[in-house]
């Protein structure tokens, strides 16, 4: 089956629609021109490319704390969306048991934007977290990971790395930061997403210095724990970048057709409770 007639799940796209939802004013980044992407829009990316669910990852850059957006995304999708969430540190229980009844299945942890320090002792928030069976989305870089191992190890939340982990393609595979997310396959409670290649490769398309990186994780978290995501509209590329050839870098990654399925549909299906 070719991998653009296999059905599958984004599990990390954005959604901006400033002219519904005015971005916030003291947002450190407008997204506009070809970065904004509505919900409207993005529907017709899916019937596109066969996409029949996908994860909306809320953004810190224009809307950070101001779901909005979305939220309204959830609703109109009709059960084909989840999203991931940005909330101030200080949300409640029950702020985000609302979150949780209105399709969001995780929180974002920013640390690539924020730094370490936020999180270092976050510790709170994750206990809710897990009260709640909600992921703690991970975006890390370079070696950011290891400041944060400690307090990973004390809390029992469900992990969601995006972007593969964000290596640092200079200091290869075996970088503690990168050996610290691969050691994480053993708790049996993280995933990751083999997206975002461009965001860590120091190379235009096909992006081959990060390759090695997303075979490697595979291989220690195995296709019932590792998904696709996009990252449409592509915020900040600093190459053009189209969906179509995405799928055609991961199907050369990953030809093997089972292993295909289970990135692109069963494992991410499962986990967040999609319908056929």
């Amino acid at each position: 089956m070719s991998i653009f007639d296999q059905p599958k799940i984004d599990t990390h796209h954005h959604v901006f629609d400033p002219v519904n939802f005015p971005y916030i004013a003291d947002t450190a980044y407008r997204p506009a021109g070809h970065e904004i992407g509505t919900v409207e829009y993005y529907q017709a990316v899916m019937q596109a490319y066969n996409i029949r669910h996908s994860l909306i990852v809320g953004p810190t850059s224009g809307y950070n704390t101001d779901s909005r957006c979305l939220l309204d995304a959830l609703e109109k999708g009709n059960g084909r969306f989840r999203g991931i969430a940005v909330v101030p540190f200080d949300s409640s229980l029950d702020r985000l048991a609302e979150l949780k009844q209105a399709g969001v299945v995780g929180i974002a942890l920013n640390v690539a934007m924020l730094g370490v320090e936020p999180f270092i002792n976050f510790d709170n928030m994750m206990g809710k977290l897990a009260e709640l069976d909600l992921f703690a989305a991970i975006q890390v870089q370079d070696d950011q990971l290891l400041a944060l191992m400690s307090m990973l190890a004390r809390t029992k939340t469900k992990l969601l790395f995006d972007h593969s982990g964000r290596p640092d393609v200079s200091a290869g595979l075996q970088q503690p930061a990168f050996q610290a997310l691969l050691s994480l396959a053993a708790t049996e409670r993280c995933w990751v997403k083999l997206s975002g290649l461009s965001k860590f490769s120091h190379q235009p398309f096909p992006y081959r210095d990060g390759h090695d990186y997303q075979l490697a994780l595979l291989e220690a978290f195995s296709a019932d724990r590792c998904m696709w995501g996009s990252d449409w509209p592509f915020l900040r590329a600093e190459h053009r970048m189209d969906l179509g050839t995405l799928l055609m870098l991961f199907n050369d990654l990953f030809p093997d057709e089972n292993i295909q399925k289970k990135i692109m549909w069963e494992t991410p299906k499962q986990l967040f409770g999609f319908e056929d």
